[in-house]
């Protein structure tokens, strides 16, 4: 078979670039190494971390907070089983979902390991041991990315487990360490810690989501806390071991030599992902990668051989799947002679917690660090009516804006529901509009995002109406 168009991996930025190829008119393929298309977002990242995330916020308000609504409940019970299960029809389900839209946008699917051959032809290699061929003129290298573990951590997917295990934990663990405070040990460990784990963080770092604005960091830590969940910050694992029945993690102190020891029922290590590259054969087409394993690329997010594009977790950036939809569709437009652009400066960025984190552009570390003058303007979602109705008044809003011209640069956010309200900052500042415009829009009266009204106000004239 010949194709105009293949793409190498079906996460969401494969998928999306082979939709958007299809539409725009090429005789489009997609190959993927699995059974099931999605790659890591769908089958064990966002789509069933978020599915666990709402189970366990739902057991969580029913144990500690519908008393305080008058809604008394006897005989609660957790059922870990039933709670997977519901995750895994999810899955399957949105499996389904972009199965679906393979076949409505009539694009090939072939599953197996594809790798290149030369520039124009591409062997799939099937689990069943046969293989078979195919012809390209464009190839879009999307095959995501998997997670870090060094050795030193003996990873045995049993009691050493990552983001990929912990999904499936079907019995709720007494204690569960966490090596790395990031985005995905955070969500995870809200899981856990919401069902009634006792769940304590070792993070290298002096605070937890260290990329994102110090603020953010400061609420957030506030709120978990309030879990139960414990922070060993400034703290370096230098050795994991399991039996069993139980894992011991080693740590210390950044700058210290005396070492401690922790023991749990699990160990999940998420200190990040790296780039996955494996058996694509990238050697015969004379594409090389950096120190990281990620595969350089340039503006059209084409690789050094013409007609290679490569999008999301492979090339450098954030490795968020929105990134990478955005990635693919560009390729494919640029491929139709079209003239896309990304402003990676506005992609947000979202951790799942309870209360969830969304920001969008420069923090005010970044602000700083690059000397350009910027006025603040913050509100706690505790002064909104909205807010004490639902009993989540943990977090606040923090608009950045220029101090000269009142430009937004940056909007930080850590509530209820921001995962969904930073998309009202994504807009404004893609048509480069000022903490006053945001100002004087009209927001529905009761609703959480009168918090960013309200921040706006304070950072166009220190005037917030509510506080």
């Amino acid at each position: 078979m010949k194709y105009d168009v293949t793409v190498i991996g079906s996460g969401p930025g494969g998928y999306v670039a082979a939709i958007r190829a299809a539409q725009l008119g090429f005789k489009t393929a997609i190959i993927e190494k699995y059974e099931v298309l999605g790659g890591t977002c769908l089958n064990v990242g966002c789509i069933p971390s978020k599915a666990l995330l709402d189970s366990s916020e739902h057991y969580h308000n029913a144990h500690e907070n519908f008393k305080e609504h008058g809604i008394g409940i006897d005989g609660l019970k957790l059922d870990m089983k039933q709670m997977v299960k519901r995750k895994n029809d999810v899955v399957s389900q949105t499996n389904g979902g972009v199965s679906f839209l393979m076949k409505k946008n009539k694009i090939d699917v072939y599953h197996g390991v594809g790798s290149f051959v030369d520039k124009n032809n591409i062997k799939i290699s099937k689990s069943d041991g046969s293989s078979e061929q195919i012809e390209t003129d464009k190839t879009i290298i999307a095959t995501g990315s998997k997670p870090i573990v060094p050795a030193a951590f003996n990873y045995d997917k049993k009691r050493v487990i990552t983001s990929t295990e912990a999904l499936n934990i079907d019995k709720l663990p007494k204690k569960m360490v966490i090596i790395g405070a990031g985005v995905i040990g955070l969500e995870l460990g809200s899981v856990f810690a919401r069902l009634g784990t006792e769940v304590e963080f070792v993070e290298y770092a002096d605070r937890i989501i260290a990329g994102m604005d110090k603020d953010c960091s400061k609420e957030l830590i506030r709120s978990l806390k309030k879990l139960g969940m414990k922070f060993n910050l400034k703290h370096a694992v230098t050795s994991v071991s399991a039996t069993s029945r139980s894992v011991t993690v080693n740590y210390k102190k950044r700058d210290g030599e005396e070492e401690m020891s922790l023991k749990a029922d699990y160990c999940l290590v998420a200190i990040g992902r790296s780039a996955y590259t494996e058996g694509l054969g990238l050697d015969n087409i004379g594409i090389k990668t950096d120190d990281r394993g990620r595969i350089p690329v340039d503006s059209h997010l084409e690789t050094s051989v013409p007609g290679i594009f490569a999008i999301g977790d492979v090339i450098q950036g954030t490795m968020l799947a929105h990134k990478a939809e955005e990635e693919g569709v560009a390729v494919a437009e640029y491929m139709a002679g079209q003239k896309p652009h990304i402003n990676y400066n506005l992609i947000p960025g979202v951790v799942y917690t309870w209360p969830e984190v969304a920001a969008v552009g420069k923090t005010e570390e970044q602000l700083k660090e690059e000397g350009i003058p910027y006025k603040v303007g913050k509100f706690p979602f505790k002064a909104l009516g909205r807010a004490r109705a639902s009993m989540d008044i943990d977090g606040m809003v923090k608009i950045l804006a220029h101090k000269e011209t009142d430009e937004v640069l940056g909007v930080h956010m850590v509530g209820p529901r921001t995962a969904d309200m930073i998309a009202e900052a994504v807009a404004v500042m893609e048509f480069r509009g000022s903490a006053e415009d945001i100002a004087r829009m009209s927001h529905a009266h009761p609703t959480y995002t009168e918090a960013t009204k309200e921040a706006a106000l304070a950072a166009t004239d220190n005037r917030p109406l509510h506080i």
